[in-house]
């Protein structure tokens, strides 16, 4: 089964982003394009085929498609997200999944960022962050329980989604910030702690045998290779300054 990638290009708004933990800082809009595009680049080389959306240039966020959906196998489900500025950014992203999976919605009450999602086989952790709340976490657990999915709440502090904090770097090991996030909570499975002079290198996005990572966190990348994975290191400086990293950039599932 071939893989699929939704991607979405850079609002020329960036720079009026939604910001939560860090501090605004001007953002190069012609670089911020030139390293999504070699993002895009990197996900076409690995066997990927690249869905790239046009830019919604009134939704300043939106080139994080990430936070608008969880795509699996069986079904995917429409965010609600937690800021009100970014909800408009589902509807194009709904319309380019029709055409494969069913589609779900999360409703109000509910908020959810999908980077607040983490899947590891049939399990799906959701991060409890200030985007994503309990209502959510229920209404999930009701959309994929009929499909052998259990979903597990999670506290995330000092960051803004769960991905922040711990990613999947391998079929069932993780990259993970123990000061963001209880590494007990993963102890079923092999992790990789960050760098600590290295906080936001958690996010990593696992491609088909490959790790892409972002290239500002050397000292993390290198424990990522002593463990054993091959790692491709992309700079996503402007990305970052806009509180986004590689996972939030697409949305990757099978063409089934």
């Amino acid at each position: 089964m071939d893989l699929i990638a939704i991607t979405r290009q850079v609002s020329s708004q960036i720079g009026s982003c939604e910001l939560t933990h860090m501090q605004r800082q001007p953002i190069n809009y012609t670089l911020a394009r030139e390293q999504h595009h070699a993002y895009e680049q990197a996900l076409n080389s690995f066997g990927l085929q690249v869905i790239s959306l046009l830019p919604e240039n009134d939704l300043p966020d939106s080139v994080f498609v990430e936070d608008t959906a969880l795509v699996l196998d069986e079904l995917a489900v429409l965010m609600r997200p937690g800021a009100q500025s970014r909800r408009r950014e589902v509807l194009s992203v709904a319309q380019a999944l029709q055409p494969y999976r069913q589609l779900n919605y999360i409703q109000a009450p509910a908020t959810i960022d999908g980077g607040d999602i983490l899947v590891v086989g049939k399990k799906v952790y959701v991060g409890l962050s200030s985007r994503s709340n309990h209502a959510a976490v229920s209404q999930l657990s009701g959309l994929l329980q009929p499909y052998g999915y259990t979903v597990i709440p999670i506290e995330v502090s000092g960051c803004l989604h769960l991905k922040s904090a711990v990613t999947l770097v391998a079929e069932a090991a993780v990259l993970l910030n123990p000061v963001w996030i209880e590494r007990q909570v993963f102890s079923d499975y092999p992790i990789i702690t960050v760098d600590p002079n290295e906080p936001y290198g958690a996010n990593a996005l696992l491609g088909p045998g490959v790790v892409i990572y972002p290239a500002g966190f050397p000292a993390t990348a290198e424990r990522l290779r002593r463990f054993g994975l091959e790692v491709i290191t992309l700079d996503v400086s402007e990305l970052m300054k806009a509180e986004g990293a590689v996972t939030c950039c697409s949305l990757i599932f099978r063409y089934n």
